[in-house]
């Protein structure tokens, strides 16, 4: 049987920056990547799907160098960003956190950021096997090796190999990473208890779309959310400009989730009263294009497809974690990361940046036989990061339309003429009502204290 250092199942980009530091420091370093096809990639890759857009701070929480970052991978320089409620707005113009990029962000074409990754990794001496993905994980705690326990892998061509340490990176589907924690979990309980199913939590769907020119301007340096438009916690649509006059148009929404569910139908601009069911992905995008810019454009043909773009013919379907993030079970040599750890969040559209930082910090730390401090790095590098989106999301759970009004005028009225993000800097305040925002704020970081938003602690796990 092939044996190895160290093996990582998933070649997204934690799979690739935990190869990358794994294989630098010197370990044996093999990653399975099962392999998806796409319209703008020759050959198989990861499942590169994501709005892709990259604030300030998040490329000093990847930890790079920004201007390493090769100019082929951004799409557009960003100035802001916007947040559209049903009758009200807020524009922001920084994050209000400290970074070395000079900028508001960027986009970014995910797939080429991702065999960038990909190249770095290979660059290192990792071993990349895209096309063969890991269809079992079966872990020897009472192995004699020196270091602990061993796994065995069982690829999809039948063969198997030993790994002295795992990386699980293989995205919030958690194909492999369900049933290897069930090894652990405590007696009556499994992983998907806590994570929910393999088809993880929320669902997103977006299109390429080639604007004119002069409707391109109008948003060619920001992003653009609307909130309360749609039903769901977590729910919004989005544009995300890119190269060109094309623009991303996507949205996510919670899996599973049903019109009886909704409690007003009427007060979502893109629900309509003859609806018998919620729309589908691609019915909400062109409810919103028409909203947005039916008055002047004909939105098939003024706003078409780009269907050379994206995963298959222009369009992208992905699915998004959005559960808290779970500790790693350290003792049995396995660290998992990125969207299989429940870093990623439907409420920032994804998490590209924690998911290469727990990447890199659990490949570097499997290279240098010290896994067991996993845990307890990851949150120390991202943690702040983690609080703060959990604790946003946790206080617009409920929010309906005229929440999300009463939210952003609020805003509007800390912010002032200053364009920052109050949320985060706390340096505003606007009357009774921005100190309320500002206390449930601070209640939920509160609440989640001391690493408290992890869904299985580490001395959760039985070996």
């Amino acid at each position: 049987m092939e044996r190895v250092d160290v093996a990582i199942v998933g070649g997204g980009p934690a799979g690739t920056s935990a190869a990358e530091k794994a294989a630098a420091h010197g370990a044996e370093t093999v990653l399975f990547e099962q392999g998806v096809p796409r319209e703008d990639r020759e050959e198989l890759g990861p499942d590169s799907t994501d709005a892709a857009g990259m604030l300030d701070y998040w490329i000093d929480i990847m930890d790079f160098d920004y201007r390493e970052i090769p100019d082929e991978v951004i799409h557009r320089e960003l100035e802001g960003t916007e947040f559209i409620g049903p009758s009200s707005s807020v524009e922001l113009t920084t994050t209000g956190i400290d970074s070395s990029y000079p900028n508001f962000g960027y986009t970014f074409h995910r797939a080429r950021m991702d065999d960038w990754l990909h190249e770095r990794a290979a660059d290192a001496g990792a071993d990349l096997r895209v096309g063969t993905g890991v269809s079992d994980l079966e872990t020897d705690l009472r192995a004699s090796s020196p270091k602990g326990p061993t796994h065995t892998l069982t690829l999809s061509n039948g063969e198997q190999l030993e790994a002295q340490y795992v990386v699980l990176a293989d995205g919030p589907q958690r194909r492999i990473t369900l049933e290897a924690l069930d090894q652990f979990t405590p007696p009556g309980r499994s992983s998907s208890d806590y994570l929910s199913p393999p088809e993880a939590n929320h669902i997103a769907y977006q299109e390429y779309r080639e604007f004119p020119p002069e409707l391109f301007e109008e948003f060619e340096d920001r992003l653009k959310f609307w909130w309360g438009h749609m039903p769901g916690e977590t729910a919004y649509p989005w544009i995300f400009p890119n190269d060109g006059t094309v623009a991303r148009v996507g949205l996510t929404m919670p899996i599973g989730m049903t019109l009886e569910d909704v409690d007003n139908p009427g007060s979502y601009k893109l629900l309509r009263p003859e609806d018998e069911q919620l729309p589908s992905g691609s019915e909400y995008i062109r409810r919103l294009l028409e909203l947005e810019y039916g008055d002047e454009y004909d939105v098939d043909e003024d706003i078409p497809i780009v269907e050379d773009r994206g995963k298959s013919r222009g369009t992208e379907t992905y699915p998004i974690s959005s559960t808290r993030p779970i500790d790693s079970p350290v003792g049995a040599n396995i660290a998992v990361a990125g969207g299989a750890m429940g870093t990623t969040s439907a409420f920032h559209e994804g998490g590209y940046h924690v998911a290469v930082r727990s990447g890199k910090i659990a490949g570097r730390l499997a290279g240098t036989d010290s896994l067991e401090n996993y845990n307890d790095v990851w949150k120390r590098a991202i943690g702040d990061e983690i609080l703060r989106n959990i604790a946003f999301a946790d206080i617009v759970a409920d929010y309906e339309p005229d929440d999300w009004d009463w939210a952003f005028g609020v805003v509007n009225d800390m912010q002032g003429d200053s364009g920052d993000n109050v949320l985060i800097s706390n340096k505003y305040t606007a009357g009774l009502d921005a100190t309320k925002i500002l206390a449930k704020y601070k209640k939920r970081k509160f609440t989640y204290r001391d690493g408290g938003y992890v869904q299985i602690a580490e001395d959760e796990y039985h070996y």
